[in-house]
């Protein structure tokens, strides 16, 4: 097993990668030995991995990361860096490396303060790699003063320091930190290389595994969930049952408020496995006594811990949303497959008969109209309108057509 085995379907990236592996890895023996380096290298300090989701940007990112840590003895017979097995691999691969940091976020943004921190480790030397590794996976939730931070570091990298940005797109990035970046852009996955992957690693029923990868065209993460996942697939059923649902306008409220109940139950859920716990590890470490009475000047800690802890709600809800929006386009893009006689394999072929239903009673312009209503409830969303109101919006849009 090598670090690119979960890179499913990136074959050109995966190339591009080991490639500047082997370049980074010659860098660093022949600085080792005093010896020339390469003349020509095809590693840079800083990389922007870009894509759709579910193509693998953070997946590649870690990966790419544990080959530049490779220790692996055979380099020295001519291997390859990234083997999966050795020390730096290995450690790279779970997270517990110390010259990699994976940057990720459940808030809305990463702020100037974290990512000041984040500039100063930069500077530091490997402590025991052969690189120190930033993987920072939402770059494209920056705030513009994070950005500009950022900007310094990436203009005036240390010697052995190697930024990887992850974002959906260049234009997720300011324009002054991509040009500084060697860009690389990842694909949506086949289907049919995502059911074998999750055949092959995760031990899913081929029938199974190869109807998830189907319904997410393609998202291997959300193919997981939904092949493994009972509340998944009833969550999916309830947003795919409402274009027959917003006849009249009442069920369109209605279908509205159970979109938005089922994303308030996801993230009262992520609060119950996680919140809870955080809060009581914080009270341990303050000192808090059997009672649960707190110290003295730890009151300011908890309202920031639960500040947090109510960002972090409000970004569940907003995915769960998301993910229902787009189960929700993937239907009228399969309602617009039938209409205009394309052959292209349906995303929801479980509910066909109400794919037909909806066929027969629009027109294809109709169909184009709700796909951008659903777009422009993506983006009131984006722009903090109320989710209700948005939703709502969205449904009697669908319902005019």
């Amino acid at each position: 097993m090598t670090v690119w085995d979960e890179l499913v379907g990136q074959d050109r990236v995966q190339v591009a990668l080991a490639a500047a592996a082997r370049d980074a890895d010659a860098r660093v023996t022949a600085e080792a030995s005093r010896a020339a380096p390469p003349e020509v290298s095809k590693m840079t300090h800083a990389w922007l991995f870009t894509g759709p989701p579910g193509s693998g940007r953070a997946t590649a990112a870690r990966a790419f990361a544990a080959a530049l840590q490779c220790t692996s003895p055979d380099r020295a017979l001519g291997g390859e860096p990234g083997c999966g097995f050795c020390d730096g691999c290995h450690t790279s691969l779970i997270g517990t490396h110390a010259d990699v940091e994976v940057i990720r976020t459940d808030l809305l943004s990463i702020g100037v303060k974290e990512t000041r921190e984040l500039v100063r480790r930069a500077q530091l030397s490997p402590a025991v790699g052969r690189w120190q590794v930033i993987v920072l996976e939402d770059a494209d939730r920056l705030t513009e003063g994070a950005g500009n931070v950022l900007l310094k570091a990436v203009e005036e990298p240390a010697p052995r320091t190697v930024w990887l940005l992850c974002a959906p797109s260049q234009e997720d990035v300011l324009p002054t930190i991509r040009s500084r970046c060697r860009h690389l852009v990842l694909s949506t996955p086949p289907v049919a290389a995502v059911a074998d992957f999750l055949i092959r690693r995760d031990g899913i029923a081929p029938e199974a595994a190869h109807a998830a990868a189907q319904a997410t065209q393609g998202h291997i993460d959300r193919a997981r969930r939904l092949a493994t996942d009972e509340r998944a697939r009833a969550r999916r059923a309830t947003v795919l049952k409402m274009p027959l649902r917003v006849d009249d306008i009442g069920g369109c409220l209605r279908a509205a408020q159970e979109l938005i109940d089922a994303a308030t139950e996801d993230a009262k859920q992520v609060a119950e496995d996680v919140d809870g716990k955080e809060t009581e590890d914080m009270k341990a470490a303050l000192g808090a006594s059997a009672g649960g009475r707190m110290p003295r000047g730890t009151a300011g800690v908890m309202k920031d811990l639960a500040d947090r802890q109510k960002r972090r709600s409000t970004r569940t809800q907003r995915d769960s949303l998301d993910l229902a929006l787009t189960d929700l386009t993937g239907f009228y893009r399969d309602v617009l497959a039938l209409q205009m006689g394309s052959r292209v394999a349906l995303a929801n072929g479980d509910v066909q008969d109400a794919l037909d239903r909806i066929a027969h009673a629009s027109t294809p312009e109709r169909t184009l109209r709700r796909i951008e209503a659903i777009g422009a409830c993506r983006q009131a969303l984006d722009r903090n309108v109320a989710p209700l109101l948005a939703v709502e919006a969205m449904a009697v849009s669908l319902r005019a057509g």
